[in-house]
């Protein structure tokens, strides 16, 4: 056995430190989510035994993600839990026709800090969101109401003895999974967010706390395919959007997860198609089961890495024990309470927020700082797709800004013609710059235009030259001078 799978004993081990570290965050997701906590162990399960075999990555782990809980939550309050199966199953087509047709490689072509604001943004939503499920109150359906209403929410709270019971379990969740870090090593083998769940559950039930905890239908009670009535809402134009945020964010975390956790070992590298038809695969599954999508987790991967993973088959296994749990043990799921699930995403929330990164933007790029925050407002204050199509849209405009670098010599000697150089790149968004000099030579001196230092002159700007050129002509003495590279 060990000289057929030489690396079984890594990979077992590791497959149940992954389980350990899923059961929380699948369960946390689904409830976050606004769908039955089953459903993201569902996905988890799929992730492990349908995407886990595929090639593409071989020690990233794919489950329920907490950068899409937003969205997600948002699709649901729209267009119903029945409808979700759809909106996966076309997002996993999406990803199919991507995989085949070679798009996931470009991927990577995606402005960093339009992913780090994307996060950030997410990050900011789930935190303010969290904190009234922590508290057991309803949260505002913005995500700019979230925010401004928590000085509303934290006074409510204040008011209710219940209220604030749940808010210490949440606290006390959050307390221990940011102190489990500091423990001895023998002891962080448990994951964090594991034990800082048993503990929620035990101090509650010996307590009496007056908590909210999970509901719980069965798994079998909350798989359902996709009905015709749901199929039907295709018909709607609104639910496109939808699918298409989707597909483009679950894949685009999913390919930078990938990225990331290439540079944590050296085992073979990201094959990104592959990877793409991977996910594709298993979010096509899960749309026919009703679940939540699917994303590769950088939690659940790094963890499956340091853990001593080798192969997939760490991931495979990790599957196999989720699908144990969800069919012998559903009823442990009602004893977890909820305001330690919404710790466990207030922590994720933090963690999604790159703080590092912003720092480090803008001391060296504050253009590509500009851009994250901006991303990361605009996802707040509108939504996650428009947020990011926002933030790609500014990183366009920036990139072709910086291409168009141009400059403007004018040497007047005082006698003779005025010579002007233009050297660089000549395109629309610095035709302004380009007129405002040119119109404010004098109108009664011969000009030399040098053309020949421009690497790139567009159409736009050739017109106008052309335009200038001859209206200074005509109200000169002598013709502009044009040259030109040979």
């Amino acid at each position: 056995m060990t000289t057929k799978y030489p690396h079984l004993r890594q990979d077992f081990l590791a497959s149940i430190v992954v389980f350990l570290v899923a059961v929380p965050l699948c369960v946390g997701v689904a409830v976050a989510s606004g769908v039955p906590a089953e459903l993201g162990l569902v996905t988890g399960i799929v992730g492990g035994l349908v995407t886990g075999f595929l090639p593409g990555s071989s020690l990233q782990v794919s489950g329920p993600a907490a950068g899409l809980t937003v969205l997600v939550f948002e699709a649901v309050s729209e267009f119903g839990v029945g409808t979700l199966g759809v909106i996966v199953l076309m997002a996993g087509l999406f990803q199919l026709a991507m995989g085949f047709f070679k798009i996931g490689r470009w991927f990577r072509a995606i402005s960093v800090s339009v992913v780090e604001g994307m996060l950030c943004g997410i990050g900011l939503v789930i935190i303010a969101g969290q904190i009234y499920a922590a508290a057991g109150l309803k949260a505002p359906q913005t995500g700019i109401g979230k925010i401004t209403g928590l000085p509303g929410a934290f006074a409510d709270a204040l008011g209710s003895s219940k209220a604030l019971a749940s808010l210490a379990v949440g606290a006390g969740t959050i307390a221990v999974i940011v102190l489990w870090t500091r423990l001895p090593k023998a002891v962080r083998s448990v994951p964090g967010a594991l034990a800082a769940v048993v503990l929620a559950t035990l101090a509650t039930l010996a307590l009496g706390l007056p908590v909210a905890t999970v509901e719980v239908e069965g798994l079998f009670g909350v798989v359902q395919l996709p009905g015709a009535d749901a199929f039907g809402e295709l018909a709607t134009p609104a639910i496109w959007g939808t699918i298409v945020a989707f597909t483009l964010i679950a894949s685009a975390e999913s390919l930078f997860s990938a990225a990331a956790v290439d540079g944590l070992h050296d085992g073979p590298r990201t094959e990104y198609d592959k990877e793409m038809v991977a996910q594709g695969v298993g979010n096509t599954v899960c749309g026919l089961l009703g679940a939540l999508p699917m994303t590769a987790v950088i939690v659940r991967s790094s963890a499956n890495v340091n853990a001593g993973a080798k192969t997939k088959a760490s991931r495979v296994l990790h599957g196999a024990w989720l699908l144990l749990f969800a069919a012998a043990l559903p009823s442990a799921l009602a004893l977890v309470p909820i305001p330690a699930l919404a710790g466990i995403l207030v922590h994720a929330g933090w963690k999604l927020i790159p703080f590092r990164q912003i720092t480090a933007l803008w001391r060296g790029h504050k253009g590509e700082a500009l851009i994250l925050v901006v991303t990361a407002v605009s996802i707040v204050a509108v939504n996650m797709f428009e947020g990011v199509l926002i933030g790609l849209a500014l990183s366009v405009v920036k990139t072709a800004w910086e291409a168009s670098h141009l400059k403007t010599e004018i040497v007047d000697k005082g006698a003779g013609p005025v010579q002007v150089h233009l050297t660089g790149n000549a395109t629309f968004l610095r035709l302004p710059k380009i007129l405002d000099s040119l119109e404010a030579l004098p109108q009664d001196r011969p000009v030399e235009l040098d053309l020949s230092g421009l690497h790139h002159l567009d159409h736009a700007c050739r017109t106008a030259l052309r335009n200038w050129a001859e209206r200074h002509s005509s109200a000169g003495t002598e013709p502009v001078r044009v040259t030109t590279a040979a």
